[in-house]
């Protein structure tokens, strides 16, 4: 169930009067019915020193899950308040997958601790998700993945399945694959639970969806769930052989993700910082999004300069120029709305750019002519000049197409995050041999290093 705004108000309002009545038991009574994702959104709306409180009420069975969900920075923050002991005890609660989120995070030390402590099969299987880059399917995976082999009867699956006892979390299918582990098809749940016994997995698998290759995008995988209305698909590698799944929740972190960082890069911030980081950081961060910003307004200022004589005699000039640099800002703003969330779905790409650009001219045009004319009516009653009411309307004539070139510059510039990752390799071992092979391995998350080998220690 999602936490509504509501009730994280309600709970932040509990914390603060608990700690400043230094009362910790309800605290740590609050934390222990709530999930780790919801604890950290907590830490993550605290100041620091509130926040040092509310972390060491946390339950030291949890502080691993909830330092993979809180903001990076504040994450930095907690690590580096831990000593090695509480570190490694932290570490050690997590799942490959999950430690795989936080060893990139970790001090040299704990990390070659942590390595330690796992067998040389779940030290290969985090070597093997962290050679992905973060924001591919390789990177999004889950390696928990349940493989069935084709020739196999639905009898034979179901016993398995009942002699393992349990199956990772949102099966809703198992995955095909022959004795080299290439991935065939997919056996959905629904398919072996309603079918006779006698029947092979190969009578009643799916051939799709297809495998993903394990170097797509993140977003081409998040569009691809959208589009095909997925719960889970298959992860391959170059040679077609599973490596893994997806499943839609990670899809909806993805999406999530993407939505919080274009709203905070369009200020020109990180979606990662601390909102209670310390001052001088904050300010120093927004320096350069505030130094183009006054750049842009001199240069505005220098222009409008130009015609300081002019403006000297005509008063009014001067009180209509902000309503023409607002109905264009508006305009461009409306216009560059469309195009990022265009380019968010897929809409838009090089090979439809120039009738869409051509479009947004065109409307920019017509919107322009409409509201010139009106503006220079009410000019004209304002000022019982005819003359001024023609100058307005020209100007918002002609800024309203052209007052913010932001969507022209998306449109005909290369697509952002686009990188090479033609390097990302699968490292798995032989395949099995076994009739049933499943793979109950873990999953790489996005907050990690990826693409580079874990660090050597000795024994």
């Amino acid at each position: 169930m999602s936490e509504t705004a509501p009730q994280t108000k309600s709970r932040l309002q509990a914390v603060r009067a608990a700690i400043e009545s230094g009362r910790l038991r309800p605290i740590k009574r609050m934390l222990l019915s709530l999930q780790p994702a919801e604890t950290a959104l907590l830490l993550d709306s605290l100041p620091p020193a509130e926040r040092e409180l509310l972390w060491e009420a946390v339950d030291p069975d949890d502080e691993g899950e909830v330092l993979l969900h809180v903001a990076e920075e504040v994450r930095t923050g907690l690590i580096r308040g831990m000593d090695d002991e509480e570190l490694v005890a932290a570490a050690g609660e997590l799942e490959v997958d999950d430690l795989a989120d936080l060893i990139g995070d970790l001090p040299e030390t704990v990390t070659q601790q942590v390595l330690r402590s796992l067998d040389e099969l779940d030290r290969g299987r985090l070597q093997r998700v962290l050679t992905y880059p973060e924001d591919t399917a390789g990177g999004l995976m889950n390696t928990d993945a349940v493989t069935v082999r084709p020739e196999v009867t639905l009898e034979v699956v179901r016993r398995y399945l009942r002699m393992h006892g349990n199956v990772p979390d949102k099966t809703d299918c198992l995955f095909v694959v022959n004795r080299y582990g290439k991935y065939l098809g997919t056996l959905f749940v629904t398919r072996l639970l309603t079918n006779e016994d006698d029947l092979t997995v190969s009578e009643v698998m799916e051939t799709e969806p297809a495998g993903i290759s394990a170097d797509q995008s993140a977003a081409e995988v998040a569009r691809l769930f959208a589009n095909r209305d997925l719960v889970s698909a298959p992860v391959v590698d170059s040679e077609g052989r599973l490596v893994g799944r997806i499943t839609v929740d990670d899809v909806v972190d993805v999406i999530s993700e993407q939505a919080e960082h274009s709203i905070m890069s369009m200020a020109g911030l990180d979606e990662e910082d601390d909102i209670f980081a310390p001052v001088a950081a904050s300010a120093r961060r927004r320096a350069l999004w505030l130094g183009i910003n006054l750049g842009t307004a001199f240069l505005a200022a220098w222009v409008v300069g130009l015609f300081e004589s002019t403006i000297e005699r005509v008063v009014a000039l001067a009180v209509l120029m902000p309503i023409v640099a607002s109905m264009g800002g508006i305009a461009g703003t409306q216009t560059l709305t469309l195009i990022v969330r265009g380019l968010a779905l897929g809409q838009i790409e090089w090979s439809n750019a120039r009738p869409i650009l051509v479009k947004e001219i065109a409307v920019g045009i017509l919107n322009g002519l409409v509201w010139a004319l009106v503006v220079a009516a009410i000019a004209l009653v304002w000022f019982h000049d005819w003359r001024i009411g023609v100058i307005i309307a020209v100007a918002m004539r002609f800024i309203m197409p052209w007052r913010n070139p932001g969507p022209q510059r998306i449109l005909m510039s290369p697509r952002r995050g686009s990188k090479d990752y033609s390097s990302a390799r699968d490292t798995t071992g032989p395949p099995s041999r076994n009739v049933l092979s499943p793979a109950w391995q873990s999953a790489p998350r996005r907050r990690c290093s990826r693409g580079s080998p874990l660090p050597r220690f000795h024994r």
